[in-house]
């Protein structure tokens, strides 16, 4: 068994109303990453994502692209402890 890891990114640029999060919920769907996508108040998307280290790296290299209306201007990047969420996410999740 492969050890997971948890990383919470938040993208900035034109990333809201530009199908950002359902891109990213197939690209992590494809890569076998758990987690979802959100817009926040202030214009950024949230993402979780929780996986295989080489899945996470996969969808991480894919934030800075995006949707193809999109305009990423800085994906910021936490690691994460996975014992320190609440509940590990089964699926993405698009909210």
């Amino acid at each position: 068994m492969s050890t997971l890891i948890a990383r919470r990114c938040f993208v900035s640029g034109r990333v809201q109303g530009v199908f950002y999060r359902a891109s990213t919920r197939q690209k992590a769907t494809e890569l076998g990453c758990a987690g979802y996508a959100r817009n926040l108040p202030d214009g950024r998307v949230e993402v979780l994502a929780v996986g295989e280290p080489q899945s996470v790296q996969g969808l991480l290299d894919w934030l800075w692209r995006g949707s193809p209306a999109s305009e990423v201007k800085l994906v910021e990047v936490q690691e994460l402890v996975l014992e320190d969420l609440e509940d590990l996410p089964v699926g993405f999740a698009q909210r």
